[in-house]
Formats: C-alpha cells, sequence, structure tokens
C-alpha cells in the first residue's frame, strides 16, 4: 500500500493518519495476498467435459470427474473446451403396437404342420465335419444379404451357430420327420422361395448352401420384421432385449424362423412370441452353446 504525507509540522497528526488508513483496509475485508477465492463445485454432469482450474481438489468427485476426465487442477492453466463427445444410442425402439404394412409382398410358405413325437429322423449321404460346418457357418454370417436396400443387416455369428445348433446339432445330413433338411434345418419350400426371390442356385442338400439358405432367411426375417415394427432398426443385439421377449428384433427373428413368418408378424396386429420356449433355448445358445468354441 502506498500512502502520501503531508507534512503540517506536527508528528502526532501523521501517526493518527497512517493508524486510520490501516484501519480502513481491516474493514473492507480484503484476502491477506496468497489466500484463493471460495470455489464452487458443481455436482451434476455436465453435457461437454471441460477442464476447471480448481487450486484445491474438492471433497467429492465433480461432473467431469464421475464422467473419466480429470479435471485440471493448475490455477495458471488456461481451461480448453474439450472436443464434445459423441453419444451412442443403447436401446432400440420398442416394437409397433401396430404394425405396419410389409414392405415385402412375395413371403415364403408357412411351415407344416409338426411331425409326430414318435417319428425319428433320417440321413442321407456324408456328414460334414465339425471344422467343415463351422466354416461353412462362419462364412453364412459373414454374407450382406441385402447390399441395396439394408446393408446394415448383419447376421451374428453367434446366432447362425446357435440355431443351426439348435435345429440340427450341426449335422448336415439330417432330414428331419416334418420335412427339413442338413444344418440349419431349411424347408424344401422355403429353399425353393429363396432361390426365386433371390435368384440364387442354393442346393438345399449341401451344407454349404444349406448354411447360407438359413443365414438368409434369418436376414430376410431381419428385414421383414424391423420394418414392421422397429422403425427399420436392423440390429440384432441381444443388449436390446428385455425380459418381455415381444420387446427386440432379436426375439422375433428367431420366433419366426421356426414358426414362420406368419406367426410374429400380421398387418395390424401387434408383435407375437407364440414359441417363448424355443426363443430362450437359441438365446441361451448364443452364449453358452458348446459349439461356440469349435
Amino acid at each position: 500500500m502506498r500512502g502520501r504525507i503531508v507534512q503540517v509540522g506536527a508528528v502526532a497528526l501523521a501517526g493518527l493518519l497512517l493508524a486510520g488508513t490501516a484501519a480502513g483496509c481491516a474493514d473492507r475485508g480484503e484476502r491477506p495476498p496468497g489466500q484463493a477465492a471460495p470455489v464452487s463445485v458443481t455436482e451434476e454432469p455436465t453435457e461437454e467435459p471441460v477442464d476447471e482450474a480448481i487450486p484445491e481438489p474438492s471433497p467429492s468427485p465433480s461432473g467431469v470427474a464421475a464422467m473419466g476426465a480429470a479435471p485440471s487442477r493448475s490455477a495458471s492453466a488456461t481451461p480448453k473446451p474439450s472436443k464434445k463427445p459423441t453419444r451412442t444410442t443403447s436401446t432400440a425402439p420398442k416394437p409397433r403396437a401396430v404394425a405396419k404394412p410389409p414392405t415385402e409382398t412375395k413371403v415364403p410358405p408357412a411351415p407344416p404342420k409338426p411331425a409326430p413325437a414318435s417319428c425319428k429322423p433320417s440321413y442321407k449321404g456324408t456328414q460334414a465335419s465339425r471344422a467343415e460346418a463351422k466354416a461353412a457357418l462362419t462364412a453364412a454370417a459373414a454374407r450382406t444379404y441385402w447390399p441395396t436396400s439394408a446393408p446394415d443387416i448383419k447376421i451374428p455369428l453367434n446366432l447362425v451357430k446357435a440355431t443351426a445348433w439348435q435345429e440340427s446339432g450341426w449335422q448336415s445330413n439330417i432330414y428331419a420327420c416334418d420335412g427339413g433338411v442338413g444344418l440349419m434345418q431349411v424347408m424344401p419350400g422355403t429353399a425353393t422361395w429363396m432361390n426365386q426371390r433371390f435368384e440364387q442356385r442354393y442346393a438345399i442338400a449341401d451344407y454349404r448352401d444349406n448354411a447360407y439358405l438359413g443365414a438368409n432367411y434369418l436376414a430376410w426375417l431381419t428385414k421383414y420384421i424391423g420394418d414392421m415394427y422397429f422403425e427399420s432398426d436392423f440390429r440384432l443385439d441381444a443388449g436390446l432385449c428385455t425380459a418381455e421377449l415381444d420387446s427386440c428384433l432379436l426375439n422375433a427373428v428367431i420366433a419366426a424362423y421356426n414358426y414362420g413368418h406368419g406367426a410374429v408378424a400380421r398387418k395390424g396386429e401387434p408383435l407375437t412370441i407364440p414359441n417363448p420356449s424355443y426363443v430362450r433355448n437359441v438365446r441361451a445358445l448364443m452364449t453358452e452353446c458348446v459349439c461356440l468354441d469349435y
């Protein structure tokens, strides 16, 4: 502090002036040199993490720290705006209460009635090894079946493997009593329809073509049901499902593979899961099947 002393001829008067000036500084409450001003800490997370200049650690984590970014402790540092985080959607849209009209007007035939429990399956030809079956199922899952209208449709490999295990136990030469053939237990009528629909010549008895037919059918069901109920959100992530079986596209596609599209998705009606046991079995196999290690 600097003051100007005026000489008036009396030392006592100068002393009184100096004492009054010191008292005035104390009355204004000025902080001693080096003492920082109080800093308020915001507990709510911020939309965009920003480093703050805080000379003392706060007693509880700030919103920025809770989001994983360590706040700067340097009082002299100039705050710099950090890059805005990319938001990701972790939940899929809930299924529509009433289905939209289907975009696909040509649909595969309805599955046949279940065969009698007493009927035993038959076997024809040579069974593919597990290594060969694995290679065929992996190649089928890697394909893009809707490259023009829905290139983002991806059939998870664990779904293809689990479906094949549920249907046939990975037996490529098995013929079921209801007409299902091979690894994916494709129905002859479904295979014929799909070859016509996609202008292919897959042979249902060939284990590699059989894998393609099964994965292609899963992709077709994904497109068909996804357009009708899920606003063309074609994700088949298990994490999007809740305890309600009709909550996600994955469960609906699994159900339709077994019971046919018409039992699950109908114009003007809510989504239906008529075979909950089958859906739960395949969902469990997607994470617990011994086939996942082959």
